[in-house]
């Protein structure tokens, strides 16, 4: 096999990582996928890794640690190792340093065929001879050969059947507690399987047998429907929504996260079978459910899991349906919300019915920005049995004038109560329609009374008081909401405090009608101004003082100055990521002056996106680009002003090259 074949080459193999440093192991790890042609951009794929490592910690315990993440800045899948002498810290659950370290990386439209290899990689870690193996081997082409599976290794599962199978179930035991799993992770890649060999060894030695359906990107095979019928008890361990989970209905349930299904298999089989052997026996009807068992994570935890659901699927809408209503505006003044509709009323040669076209389908893609929230919030608490009452209950929250609001309320109730009825003891002739017919009926039946009839005034009265407040924000109370949104945005650039902070705006985006100098619409230009200044405040860094930068910065510094324009703060992850402590609170300041005096100049922005592509849209329009400007001053200067007590990074000409880098670490 080539080794442009190859998921690992020696030239990606590092028997002495020297670094101590996480950050400085990554970096160097990536420097050889880099170096290899396996990873285009350094910077940008390092900060998709950072934000991998963000989401949870990816040290496995005993010694391991497998920092991955998909990106579009890798050209095929790969995987890079090192063996560090001092170990690195990956916070496992044991708090034992990492020696072996996997950095596993997987392009946006990886193959199934090489992701099965990655997924299979991920089983064989769970061996202790195989990384026993890895632990005493002299030579980088004998690390290699063993990850490939090119010669004998300790245990290896056969890589092209690894991942999809559903179930490669333990071996049976006669008479002995029968279980499925469901195993999934973020990005789908590492620990979705890991938990699934590590639930088979466990039920193994429990003398149970176990079918695991593995919810990843190499594929996912559905457990078969009879063998969902015969199990005892079902363990989900993920820490993304299950797809289709009505399916184990009725069914003793263990609920966690996927790391447990890594660290603490043996503790979850054996609760799965207490589970079972408490519950009735199954002959005509199926058991009711006990409560699901949610360890691991915090409840406000879950609750913000739920409403970034919620969130990201409401983005799309509002993203069309603001910049529709705002180019409306535009073309054909505030008036155009006026207009009568253009079904019938269509002059091909007049601007003002082109206008009031954008404008009347934008209303519509607006129309469905509180159901949608709502119905996607249930979705992640409940699934697909929960989306209709999600969504009607988003939709009799517009009616009764309870906003986004009430489409957070009752995509809460609506998630909550289908997951409460589909434990409900019903006999087996039903079960099949609870799902399609019965929950559905009962919950949206329940959401809409609660709705029209008890929550719906009040949330009501509480989006008018939030929606007058706005409007009437001004001087000191209107610099002070600028600076904490700034604050905000600048936080995490991207992360779920900044999607609070554009939550927000966009939501309240929703109340401003025609008012051409609602508060709401104040709102939205602080946060926009916010989230562009961060990246544009270090690409101005980077220009102004170059030599304090290393070269991977200084060329993310040019791509900064488009992204900041447009709008993505995430533009500046790859600089927080490399140096947090004196990034983040610069990027802060920075964003907190240009939200501050974007509110004490009142300018607006009706377009929820778009950077300096809609400043024709935004009001007041000099003033706002001054508060930018500002605010990009603020955070070069803070930036330079920090990096400059320490020792500079060396100058261009001092410089080594990638290739020369991975070289020396080589020889090291």
């Amino acid at each position: 096999m080539s080794d442009n074949g190859r998921l690992i080459t020696p030239a990606l193999v590092d028997l002495y990582l020297a670094p101590d440093d996480k950050a400085e192991a990554l970096r160097a790890l990536a420097q050889r996928l880099a170096a290899e042609g396996r990873v285009t951009d350094l910077d940008g794929f390092l900060a998709d890794v950072a934000a991998r490592e963000a989401q949870a910690p990816t040290g496995l315990g005993d010694g391991i640690g497998i920092p991955h993440c998909r990106s579009a800045h890798v050209t095929r899948p790969s995987l890079a190792f090192g063996r560090s002498t001092r170990g690195l810290d990956f916070d496992a659950p044991d708090g034992r340093p990492a020696d072996l370290v996997f950095m596993i990386a997987a392009p946006d439209g990886a193959d199934d065929a090489h992701l099965q290899i990655l997924a299979s990689l991920a089983r064989r870690l769970m061996d202790p001879e195989f990384t026993g193996a890895l632990r005493t081997a002299t030579d980088p082409s004998a690390v290699a050969a063993l990850v490939n599976d090119e010669e004998p290794a300790p245990s290896p599962e056969p890589a092209a059947t690894a991942a999809p199978e559903p179930a490669s179930a333990a071996a049976p035991s006669a008479g002995g507690p029968r279980l499925v799993a469901v195993t999934s992770c973020p990005t789908g890649i590492a620990h979705t399987y890991m938990a699934a060999r590590a639930l088979e060894q466990a039920a193994a030695r429990a003398g149970a047998t176990i079918h695991v359906e593995t919810q990843g990107s190499a594929g996912s095979t559905p457990l078969d429907p009879a063998v969902i019928a015969a199990a005892d008890a079902v363990i989900l361990a993920h820490d993304v929504e299950v797809r289709d989970r009505a399916r184990f209905a009725g069914l003793p349930t263990v609920d966690t996260g996927v790391k447990a299904g890594v660290n603490r298999a043996d503790e979850l089989v054996a609760e799965a079978v207490a589970l079972a052997a408490a519950a009735p026996a199954r002959t005509a009807e199926p058991a009711a459910a006990p409560a699901p068992v949610q360890r691991q994570e915090h409840w406000a935890k879950r609750l913000r899991g739920y409403l970034m659901t919620g969130v990201s699927y409401m983005i799309p809408f509002v993203a069309a349906g603001g910049l529709l209503i705002a180019l409306g505006f535009a073309i054909g003044g505030y008036t155009i919300s006026s207009a009568p509709s253009v079904v019938g009323h269509f002059d091909w040669t007049s601007h003002l019915s082109w206008a009031a076209l954008l404008f009347q389908t934008g209303a519509a893609a607006f129309a469905f920005l509180v159901p949608i929230l709502s119905g996607f919030i249930a979705y992640a608490i409940a699934d697909r049995a929960a989306l209709a009452a999600g969504i009607v209950g988003g939709a009799v929250s517009v009616t009764v004038g309870a906003g986004f609001l009430g489409g957070i309320v009752t995509g809460l109730i609506a998630g909550l109560l289908v997951r409460w009825m589909t434990g409900w003891k019903v006999p087996r002739a039903i079960a099949g329609i609870m799902p399609v017919v019965v929950i559905p009926l009962l919950s949206v039946a329940a959401v809409g009374f609660l709705m029209f009839v008890v929550l719906g005034s009040p949330i009501s009265s509480a989006m008018k008081g939030l929606t007058d407040w706005l409007n009437s924000l001004s001087g000191t109370n209107a610099i002070l909401l600028g600076l904490l949104l700034g604050a905000m945005m600048a936080f995490d650039m991207g992360g779920p405090l900044n999607k609070v902070a554009y939550t927000f705006a966009a939501g309240a985006l929703t109340t401003a009608g025609s008012v051409p100098d609602a508060g709401s619409l104040k709102v939205m230009a602080a946060v926009m101004a916010a989230g562009m200044t961060p990246p544009l405040g270090l690409a101005l860094a980077t220009t102004v003082r170059r030599r304090l930068f290393t070269r991977e910065e200084r060329e993310n510094g040019k791509a900064a100055w488009v992204l900041g324009a447009s709008f993505i703060t995430e533009g500046a992850i790859p600089f927080a990521a490399a140096d947090p402590l004196r990034v983040i609170p610069s990027a802060m300041a920075g964003s907190m002056v240009a939200g501050g005096l974007t509110m004490a100049f009142g300018s607006t922005l009706r377009a929820p996106h778009g950077g300096i592509w809609v400043l024709p849209l935004i009001g007041n329009p000099v003033l706002y680009l001054v508060a930018i400007a500002a605010g990009t001053v603020v955070t070069a200067g803070l930036v330079i002003l920090l990096k400059g007590l320490r020792r500079p990074a060396p100058t261009a000409a001092q410089e080594p090259d990638p290739a020369a880098r991975v070289l020396a670490g080589t020889a090291a």
